[in-house]
């Protein structure tokens, strides 16, 4: 088939067509959003776990609007990086809203949209349950319990060896094993999941930010504002007062 021929024919394919494929995956989220990071699409899954109950609720809003600061900045993080790029981000383990609004892990494809010109006009993606794809995630399986127990421990004292010993590995072993699986080191990581935690607690409690320090895991203030401007782009202060309001507004 020529290209016109093939360009043609997707000229008279209704959409709503394909839109049906996503509604029937099952354990599948899909998205699409302009630019802007606007949705513009989301299939049944996904409207429900954003809250929503018809997808025209959905429709025009952001992520910011939708999900906890920390996850939402990271989403558009990643989206920015799809359509400057215009080359897909794949296998993205990140935190994501479970049913029941707690964090849990999944597996996130992004892909950027291109127009009639070949210019980027958004980017779309799929999202699936970490649990709902057990096979496909064998290698994140077998650090299961590591992960887990660093979840866990967050704000204790935790060293590379001891994670080791625990995965049945030589420090070296678990590290690589580690990396090629998470595409960062357990320490980063570690650092990671410790001021995510502290985004919350920023959020939904008053205590002061050296108690949140503390209790994360960090061994004061100014290491804790340090490792937290250096993931979020700001200090635990800035980003108390710049999200405490809207997640008071939206609470009520």
């Amino acid at each position: 088939m020529s290209n016109a021929r093939h360009h043609e024919w997707l000229r008279h394919v209704r959409p709503d067509g394909l839109r049906q494929l996503f509604e029937h995956l099952p354990g599948t989220l899909f998205f699409a959003k302009n630019t802007e990071g606007e949705i513009m699409f989301g299939n049944r899954h996904f409207v429900e776990r954003c809250g929503c109950a018809r997808e025209e609720e959905l429709i025009g809003r952001t992520d910011a609007e939708i999900f906890p600061p920390h996850m939402a900045a990271k989403y558009r993080e990643d989206d920015l990086a799809v359509m400057r790029t215009g080359k897909p981000m794949l296998q993205i383990v990140e935190l994501f809203p479970s049913r029941q609004g707690e964090p849990e892990w999944f597996i996130t494809d992004k892909l950027p949209l291109f127009d009639e010109e070949n210019q980027v006009v958004g980017v779309c993606g799929i999202v699936r349950s970490y649990e709902g794809s057990r096979r496909a995630l064998q290698p994140y399986l077998d650090l299961a319990p590591v992960a887990d127990y660093i979840k866990a421990h967050s704000g204790e004292p935790i060293s590379v060896r001891q994670l080791a010993r625990m995965a049945g590995l030589s420090v070296r072993q678990f590290e690589r094993k580690f990396f090629e699986t998470f595409h960062t080191t357990p320490k980063h990581y570690l650092m990671r999941l410790r001021v995510l935690l502290a985004c919350d607690e920023l959020l939904e409690t008053r205590q002061s930010i050296t108690e949140i320090a503390l209790a994360a895991g960090f061994c004061d203030h100014s290491a804790f504002a340090r490792h937290f401007r250096k993931h979020m782009g700001v200090s635990p202060r800035e980003y108390r007062e710049k999200y405490r309001a809207s997640t008071v507004t939206a609470a009520r």
